[in-house]
């Protein structure tokens, strides 16, 4: 049967402790709202607690992968699990709570007022972040300035995982053709998105540290981002589908 409530995705890996309490205000803040956590076996329990939890409530759902394969391959595999199902809008954030479920509603009042992509934005007026160091946050300032430079990307935060997607905007990019993985992902299909004439639009976030657990983020995904940039701007475009 299909659905037209929005669905919450939350790749997840080793997010035991905060996944919990993130799931609950998830739930209050969007009502009506769906989740879906994409889990790649997370040796902490994260999956277990999710399967357990989403047997007892009928807005919660599983996607359990058998190794970690990835944010972007994540990404992917939540979307095509809410197009399948009818899931209208389809909602990504982290599941760490940088991405505060206050949000929420802003985020998606942006769709309703006309965008097909919207941003929970730390770079326009009134968004910002919260403890981080000075190394931090010249990183993120200087991707999203890279970004906008060899891409003209549309948006001041082109880096943020915080969106909000129109199912149709996400079947006119076509999800597989993304050949991005990690965090460049998200640059990519932002990219996608601008390039098949669709609206975006950004609202103000405070993003904060994760509450618990390590930043996955390293050297190795800091490189690949650079590489994805490069590559689109300096080859020929994949046909859109």
């Amino acid at each position: 049967m299909a659905e037209t409530a929005a669905l919450v995705i939350l790749p997840t890996y080793n997010e035991a402790g905060n996944l919990p309490g993130l799931v609950a205000a998830v739930l209050e803040a969007l009502p009506g709202c769906h989740v879906l956590v994409v889990d790649d076996a997370s040796p902490d329990g994260t999956g277990a607690w999710a399967a357990g939890q989403a047997a007892a409530q009928p807005r919660l759902h599983l996607l359990a992968r058998p190794a970690k394969l990835g944010l972007g391959s994540a990404y992917r595999a939540g979307w095509r699990w809410g197009l399948d199902r009818g899931h209208d809008p389809l909602v990504t954030m982290d599941a760490d709570w940088s991405h505060h479920p206050r949000y929420l509603p802003a985020l998606v009042a942006l769709l309703e007022d006309g965008a097909d992509l919207g941003i929970g934005s730390r770079y326009v007026a009134g968004g910002g972040v919260r403890n981080w160091g000075l190394h931090r946050r010249l990183l993120s300032r200087g991707a999203n300035l890279l970004s906008r430079l060899l891409l003209r990307l549309p948006a001041r935060d082109a880096t943020a995982g915080f969106r909000a997607y129109r199912a149709s905007c996400l079947r006119a990019i076509g999800p597989e053709a993304i050949r991005a993985e990690g965090y460049s992902f998200l640059e990519e299909s932002l990219w996608r998105v601008d390039r098949a004439g669709k609206r975006v639009a950004e609202t103000p976030i405070l993003f904060e540290e994760r509450r618990h657990g390590r930043s996955k983020i390293d050297r190795k995904e800091i490189l690949r981002a650079a590489a994805t940039l490069l590559r689109l701007r300096f080859s020929r475009p994949d046909p859109l589908p």
